[in-house]
Protein backbone atom coordinates (compact mmCIF):
# COMPACT_ATOMS: atom_id res chain seq x y z
CA UNK A 1 0.00 0.00 0.00
CA UNK A 2 1.21 3.56 -0.74
CA UNK A 3 2.46 5.91 2.07
CA UNK A 4 1.36 9.42 2.71
CA UNK A 5 4.71 10.12 2.46
CA UNK A 6 4.58 12.11 5.88
CA UNK A 7 2.79 11.15 9.19
CA UNK A 8 -0.62 13.05 9.40
CA UNK A 9 -1.48 12.06 12.77
CA UNK A 10 -5.40 12.80 12.25
CA UNK A 11 -5.36 11.29 9.09
CA UNK A 12 -4.39 8.33 11.09
CA UNK A 13 -7.06 8.16 13.62
CA UNK A 14 -9.56 8.80 11.16
CA UNK A 15 -8.48 5.42 9.69
CA UNK A 16 -8.03 6.75 5.88
CA UNK A 17 -5.90 4.60 3.50
CA UNK A 18 -4.02 5.42 0.31
CA UNK A 19 -4.67 3.20 -2.86
CA UNK A 20 -2.98 5.63 -5.30
CA UNK A 21 -1.40 8.48 -5.74
CA UNK A 22 0.48 9.09 -9.18
CA UNK A 23 0.00 11.28 -12.15
CA UNK A 24 -2.32 13.69 -10.77
CA UNK A 25 -4.61 11.19 -9.22
CA UNK A 26 -5.58 9.63 -5.94
CA UNK A 27 -7.56 7.30 -4.36
CA UNK A 28 -8.14 6.65 -0.64
CA UNK A 29 -10.56 4.68 1.53
CA UNK A 30 -12.19 5.44 4.47
CA UNK A 31 -14.81 3.49 6.66
CA UNK A 32 -16.47 5.45 9.23
CA UNK A 33 -16.43 4.21 12.98
CA UNK A 34 -19.42 5.35 15.11
CA UNK A 35 -17.87 7.76 16.55
CA UNK A 36 -17.24 9.73 12.77
CA UNK A 37 -21.27 9.83 12.57
CA UNK A 38 -23.67 12.21 12.45
CA UNK A 39 -27.24 11.86 14.52
CA UNK A 40 -28.74 10.22 11.45
CA UNK A 41 -25.98 7.50 11.36
CA UNK A 42 -24.15 8.79 8.83
CA UNK A 43 -20.60 9.49 8.37
CA UNK A 44 -20.25 13.25 9.36
CA UNK A 45 -19.72 16.41 7.01
CA UNK A 46 -16.50 17.42 8.61
CA UNK A 47 -15.26 13.69 8.28
CA UNK A 48 -16.11 13.85 4.59
CA UNK A 49 -14.64 17.06 4.58
CA UNK A 50 -11.34 16.09 5.55
CA UNK A 51 -11.26 13.14 3.15
CA UNK A 52 -11.94 15.06 0.07
CA UNK A 53 -9.47 17.56 1.72
CA UNK A 54 -6.43 15.12 1.98
CA UNK A 55 -7.80 13.05 -1.31
CA UNK A 56 -7.16 16.57 -2.82
CA UNK A 57 -3.97 17.66 -1.73
CA UNK A 58 -2.57 13.45 -2.40
CA UNK A 59 -3.59 13.90 -6.11
CA UNK A 60 -1.85 17.97 -5.72
CA UNK A 61 1.15 16.09 -4.41
CA UNK A 62 1.04 12.92 -6.76
CA UNK A 63 3.32 15.07 -9.03
CA UNK A 64 6.02 15.96 -6.96
CA UNK A 65 5.87 14.40 -3.84
CA UNK A 66 8.81 16.00 -2.22
CA UNK A 67 6.72 19.12 -1.79
CA UNK A 68 3.97 19.60 0.71
CA UNK A 69 0.80 21.23 0.07
CA UNK A 70 -1.23 23.36 2.44
CA UNK A 71 -5.50 23.88 1.63
CA UNK A 72 -5.89 27.44 0.57
CA UNK A 73 -9.74 27.12 -0.74
CA UNK A 74 -12.10 24.45 -0.90
CA UNK A 75 -15.67 24.06 -2.02
CA UNK A 76 -18.17 20.90 -1.12
CA UNK A 77 -21.17 19.61 -2.17
CA UNK A 78 -23.27 17.04 -0.54
CA UNK A 79 -25.24 14.76 -3.01
CA UNK A 80 -26.33 12.31 -0.76
CA UNK A 81 -25.56 10.70 2.31
CA UNK A 82 -21.96 8.64 2.67
CA UNK A 83 -22.71 5.22 4.23
CA UNK A 84 -20.47 2.18 4.85
CA UNK A 85 -17.20 2.20 3.04
CA UNK A 86 -16.59 4.98 1.13
CA UNK A 87 -13.91 5.90 -1.74
CA UNK A 88 -12.37 9.11 -2.92
CA UNK A 89 -10.48 9.81 -5.83
CA UNK A 90 -8.75 13.26 -6.43
CA UNK A 91 -7.39 14.55 -9.30
CA UNK A 92 -5.37 17.54 -10.48
CA UNK A 93 -6.48 19.41 -12.90
CA UNK A 94 -4.44 22.65 -13.04
CA UNK A 95 -0.73 23.00 -11.80
CA UNK A 96 1.24 26.20 -11.41
CA UNK A 97 4.56 26.59 -9.83
CA UNK A 98 3.19 27.39 -6.40
CA UNK A 99 -0.38 26.54 -7.09
CA UNK A 100 -2.69 23.61 -7.41
CA UNK A 101 -6.59 23.41 -8.63
CA UNK A 102 -7.47 20.14 -8.01
CA UNK A 103 -11.05 17.97 -7.36
CA UNK A 104 -12.53 15.10 -5.25
CA UNK A 105 -15.28 12.70 -5.42
CA UNK A 106 -16.71 10.70 -2.25
CA UNK A 107 -18.69 7.42 -3.36
CA UNK A 108 -20.72 4.78 -1.35
CA UNK A 109 -19.96 0.54 -1.33
CA UNK A 110 -22.66 1.10 -4.52
CA UNK A 111 -20.83 3.44 -6.73
CA UNK A 112 -23.17 6.63 -5.78
CA UNK A 113 -21.68 9.97 -5.60
CA UNK A 114 -22.21 11.03 -2.01
CA UNK A 115 -20.27 14.34 -2.41
CA UNK A 116 -17.83 16.53 -4.67
CA UNK A 117 -15.26 19.27 -3.76
CA UNK A 118 -13.05 21.54 -5.72
CA UNK A 119 -10.24 22.67 -3.82
CA UNK A 120 -6.64 25.04 -4.27
CA UNK A 121 -3.70 24.07 -2.58
CA UNK A 122 -0.04 25.81 -2.30
CA UNK A 123 3.03 23.95 -2.41
CA UNK A 124 5.54 24.50 0.22
CA UNK A 125 8.87 23.47 0.43
CA UNK A 126 9.81 20.72 3.21
CA UNK A 127 12.79 21.03 5.45
CA UNK A 128 14.80 19.60 8.17
CA UNK A 129 14.60 21.63 11.37
CA UNK A 130 16.05 20.20 14.68
CA UNK A 131 13.96 20.18 17.41
CA UNK A 132 15.44 19.62 21.19
CA UNK A 133 16.69 16.37 21.25
CA UNK A 134 19.10 16.61 18.33
CA UNK A 135 16.79 14.82 15.52
CA UNK A 136 15.44 16.44 12.65
CA UNK A 137 12.01 16.79 11.71
CA UNK A 138 9.85 18.15 9.02
CA UNK A 139 7.93 22.13 8.77
CA UNK A 140 6.94 23.17 6.18
CA UNK A 141 8.78 26.35 4.82
CA UNK A 142 6.68 29.62 3.69
CA UNK A 143 8.12 32.05 1.36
Amino acid sequence: MPSFGAEIPFVHELGFTLRKMEGGQSELHYTARPEHLNSFGVTHGGASMTLLDVTMAVAARSVQADMGVVTVEMKTSFMQPARGALVARGRLLHRTSQMAFTEGHIYDAEGRLCAHATGTFKYMRRKSAPDAGGAGETVLVTD
